[in-house]
């Protein structure tokens, strides 16, 4: 059956204008829900995403009590250690594009945990939020009972807002979801779906003591999501990852397009607020697409999105309809990835929390943005590579300013300025307990001695993204 448009009373196109009364009124109130607050609490008592009960059985028991909301629409399920979410935006952006209603789940939030649970682009309304709950809040009792008597813990915090996910979805409706898994892929809560297409974006070192210790133990849990039945797009991948997903393919025996062989970037050149892009997949080569995202590693994402989004949309061999990727990439957006919130000087905002992440912030930065002096606000969860991350930082910072974020996993700022120290050296190293004055500070470090060419680089975790944000006035993450 041909994967086309499907005719039906869709919302028209969300402008820039609308998308900033929106905000307004969540920011006034309007659409504000006297139970959210306590609603949101009630959520975050639970055992937080990154505890794992390594199982499943619970969460299908949930849908199936649901009613099986997650099969209500077609999924693309994404996975991997880097560029989910940004891939992830591009997918459901080019899929709207397409005239279908959208449901987005990605995780973790920068602001509001309602980002997560987004409909037609924009996240649900505190109300709906306090809906969603409802809908599911008498199952989640009952799965927490039959836990309390096995002796198991409670569902968790990301058990929780998966399920009210699925049923917001379902309630929307929508034509498809795309949904991103939260830590790792096997018993990830998210893999309950039975996706159209599974996407891995490139693998490397990070939550080691829940996924693995080496590239293949960790490709082994993010090659959980890829079934059979389901297209498989493959992101660039290391050499040892690659052949763990692919051993993973051939044992499901699914279709699979790969990065380089099947799709690609065929060529990029900076352009205002971003970049322009050709981008070649199995139905064409797509050429002069502006992407408004920094870096090599973000058109590799938007090659990835687009094959995902083919392999949803388009009969096999044949690209999207004129105009439909050019216009849905330059409406893409992805906040708190080497975002800049200000100027004089620029301050730009980066959820990099593991060295990949950090290498692929730094040649981006280095690449689309031409500082004087660059100052770093960096916070670090203790259970990340802390030294890897700084040393793929510093060939791009004069001096770094280590602080904390509000995250209760965030190192001491005294403990990671000792470490710092180790890879910048003790004069290029200033240690600021909040992050109000961190900023601050380094905003004073930067144009003491960079001028009105100076910039400040916060990165270091997906939390200090957010919490500079706000301070920063960045709004809700959109």
């Amino acid at each position: 059956m041909r994967r086309g448009r499907v005719p039906q009373d869709h919302r028209p196109p969300v402008t820039g204008a609308e998308r900033r009364r929106r905000e307004q009124r969540r920011a006034s109130g309007v659409d504000d829900d006297p139970r959210y607050a306590e609603v949101v609490a009630a959520i975050l008592q639970r055992n937080p995403e990154n505890r794992i009960h390594p199982t499943l059985d619970r969460v299908r028991e949930a849908c199936r009590l649901l009613g099986d909301p997650q099969r209500a629409y077609r999924v693309v399920h994404v996975a991997g250690t880097n560029g989910k979410t940004s891939t992830a935006r591009m997918v459901e952006r080019l899929v709207r594009e397409h005239d279908l209603r959208t449901g987005r789940f990605t995780s973790p939030h920068l602001s509001e945990v309602t980002e997560r649970i987004a409909i037609d682009g924009e996240p649900i309304s505190r109300p709906a939020f306090v809906r969603a709950y409802d809908d599911v809040e008498p199952v989640v009792t009952i799965l927490d009972a039959r836990a309390a008597e096995a002796g198991e813990p409670r569902l968790s915090f990301f058990e929780v807002l998966t399920l009210m996910a699925f049923a917001a979805f379902a309630d929307a409706p929508v034509d498809v979801a795309v949904i991103e898994t939260g830590l790792g892929g096997t018993w990830d809560t998210t893999n309950v779906v039975t996706p159209d297409v599974t996407v891995v974006t490139p693998v490397a070192m990070d939550h080691e003591a829940w996924l693995g210790s080496t590239i293949e133990e960790i490709a082994a849990q993010k090659a959980g999501i890829v079934k059979h039945g389901a297209t498989f797009v493959m992101g660039r991948q290391e050499e040892e990852a690659a052949a763990v997903l692919l051993a993973r393919a051939a044992a499901e025996r699914v279709s699979v397009t790969r990065a380089g062989a099947d799709f690609g970037v065929e060529s990029r050149s900076l352009a205002v607020g971003g970049q322009l892009v050709s981008l070649r997949t199995r139905g064409g080569t797509y050429t002069d697409v502006l992407l408004p995202l920094h870096g090599a590693h973000q058109a590799d994402n938007a090659a990835t999105a687009l094959s995902a989004a083919e392999a949803l949309l388009a009969l096999p061999g044949d690209a999207l309809p004129p105009g439909l990727v050019e216009t849905a990439f330059a409406d893409v957006s992805s906040p708190g990835r080497l975002e800049l919130l200000r100027t004089s000087p620029a301050v730009l905002v980066d959820s990099a929390h593991n060295p990949a992440g950090a290498r692929a912030l730094a040649e981006a930065v280095a690449e689309a943005f031409t500082l004087t002096r660059l100052v770093g606000v960096l916070a670090v969860a203790g259970d990340k590579d802390v030294d890897g991350l700084l040393n793929a930082l510093e060939p791009v910072l004069a001096e770094v300013v280590v602080t904390r974020s509000s995250s209760p996993r965030s190192l001491e700022p005294s403990e990671l300025g000792e470490i710092a120290e180790d890879v910048f050296g003790e004069d290029r190293v200033h240690v600021v307990e909040r992050l109000d004055a961190a900023l601050a500070a380094a905003v004073d470090l930067a144009e003491s001695e960079g001028g009105p060419g100076a910039g400040v680089l916060v990165a270091g975790s997906v939390v200090l993204a957010g919490d500079a944000r706000l301070l920063l006035g960045g709004g809700g993450a959109v």
